[in-house]
């Protein structure tokens, strides 16, 4: 039997000095592909979407054509105004409670002073008009937006399209500083012309003169695929983004869905929702020994003490996110009926989120930084579109959903990228935690002072830093 056995053994063997291999081979060659498939570049569909009214219609080609758009006004707009600011009731506040309960109405009642007798909303809209403004229709709704190009060129020098997203409560008027310094350089004594931009700004879908979507689940996903479609149809194949709030995430997607369009990414407010183990530790050892998990002496001095900085002032400061992430237009139906609710609510902002310490302050600080004429055109652009419930629907649609899930919550961010930190922002992000997402930093730039209205607030600043990133990124 042994002596049978033998042959039967030896070919046994024989199989598998040669299935070993084979399966070792395939096996191998299965976990390279699974590397190589694991390395490439993770993308947000573009996929397609409908935001007007009613059903989509079926084999109607949508017009595409783009329609000069010019911001008027009437008298009647303006005895409306009047009427509803002379009829204002007020409720005294307390005493020494400055901004620490929220808008001050003694403040409040000199705003609303200057609205009625000195601000001139005709003038303000040639102000606004002093841009070029076009319409056109992108998946069923309305899409607003300024074109700003160079008026000079200097001689061999490649204009860089530039499109900048507002956020929340802000506009497209934010960026009427920052757009000269951006498009006429060297007339501002800035780096004599050798990056000069032409500047698009979209006013987000249902904020000021851009059409509020019909339908539900209008996220910035959505927005970013919109504003990709507004550039193609622009004539653009390659440009830079510019976000803060809003913008900021809108402009991320952007880089995430197309990353073959976008030459650049400059953000001056980071998005970071992934949290975990790695960034408890961090937290917990970055306050003791902040070389070891990448913190600079600059981050800590920002985060910490981080329960006070990150937890408590972010509550205090996001009591509207959560009306607004979950019922809008309770809230908003009487903020679109009252234009001092409307001031008190915006302007609120204005204030906290330019510099925290003007809590303290009767007037929130507000003039210091800013005109009244800027801030109450800012305002007028809700009043007169009738846009602040819309707007305040972007929160429920984006932040409803268990950010975990989102298309984009597993998409690492892989154009060249640029960060402005600014010192007063809502919450800081040190460079070491935007690498999570943000895989190609190339200008991460601690700012000297500002807030979170960067544009509005120190356009030189962020002009500056917007063009020492593009020269970085044009060098590569």
């Amino acid at each position: 039997n042994t002596i049978l056995c033998l042959p039967r053994s030896f070919e046994y063997s024989q199989k598998n000095a040669v299935l070993v291999p084979v399966a070792a081979l395939g096996f191998g060659g299965m976990l390279v592909y699974w590397m190589r498939s694991r390395q490439k570049i993770k993308t947000i569909e573009m996929d397609d979407g409908w935001w007007g009214s009613g059903e989509r219609p079926l084999k109607v080609k949508e017009d595409e054509s783009i329609r000069p758009f010019k911001i008027e006004t009437s008298d009647k707009e303006i005895e409306d105004l009047h009427r509803r600011l002379e009829q204002a009731r007020y409720t005294p506040h307390l005493e020494g409670a400055a901004f620490h309960y929220g808008f001050n109405s003694s403040y409040l009642q000199k705003v609303v002073a200057y609205w009625r007798n000195q601000f001139d909303w005709h003038k303000q809209v040639e102000v606004l008009n002093k841009y070029a403004h076009f319409q056109t229709t992108i998946e069923g709704i309305d899409i607003h937006f300024i074109h700003v190009k160079p008026s000079y060129v200097p001689h061999g020098r490649a204009v860089q399209p530039l499109l900048m997203v507002h956020g929340w409560p802000g506009s497209f008027y934010e960026f009427y500083k920052i757009i000269p310094l951006l498009t006429e350089p060297a007339r501002h004594s800035l780096n004599e012309g050798d990056v000069v931009f032409e500047v698009i700004c979209p006013s987000i879908p249902g904020y000021g003169f851009s059409e509020a979507p019909h339908q539900k689940g209008f996220d910035t996903i959505a927005t970013a695929r919109i504003f990709h479609k507004l550039m193609n149809r622009l004539g653009f194949k390659e440009y830079y983004l510019q976000g803060g709030d809003w913008g900021s995430r809108i402009t991320t997607n952007m880089a995430q869905m197309l990353p073959q369009s976008v030459k650049g990414l400059h953000l001056n407010f980071v998005f970071i929702s992934r949290q975990g183990l790695r960034r408890m530790i961090s937290v917990m050892l970055g306050a003791y020994v902040p070389w070891l998990v990448g913190l600079t002496r600059e981050d800590v001095q920002r985060t910490y003490p981080f329960i006070q900085k990150n937890i408590y002032e972010l509550l205090r400061e996001s009591g509207y996110l959560h009306i607004q992430a979950t019922k809008p237009d309770t809230a908003g139906c009487g903020l679109n009926d009252s234009p001092v609710g409307l001031a008190a609510y915006i302007l609120e902002k204005f204030s906290t989120w330019t510099d925290k310490s003007f809590l303290h302050k009767d007037d929130g600080g507000l003039e210091s930084k800013y005109s009244l004429d800027e801030l109450l055109t800012n305002v007028m652009i809700y009043w007169v579109t009738s846009s602040i419930v819309s707007s305040m629907r972007f929160y429920k649609e984006n932040i409803s959903k268990d950010p975990g899930l989102t298309a984009d919550a597993r998409v690492g961010v892989y154009v060249p990228t640029g960060i402005a930190a600014f010192p007063q922002e809502l919450v800081h992000t040190p460079r070491v935690w935007a690498k999570d997402i943000f895989k190609n930093i190339i200008t991460y730039s601690y700012m000297p002072r500002g807030g979170h209205f960067a544009a509005f607030e120190e356009p030189k600043l962020l002009a500056q830093d917007i063009m020492h990133f593009v020269r970085k990124v044009e060098q590569l």
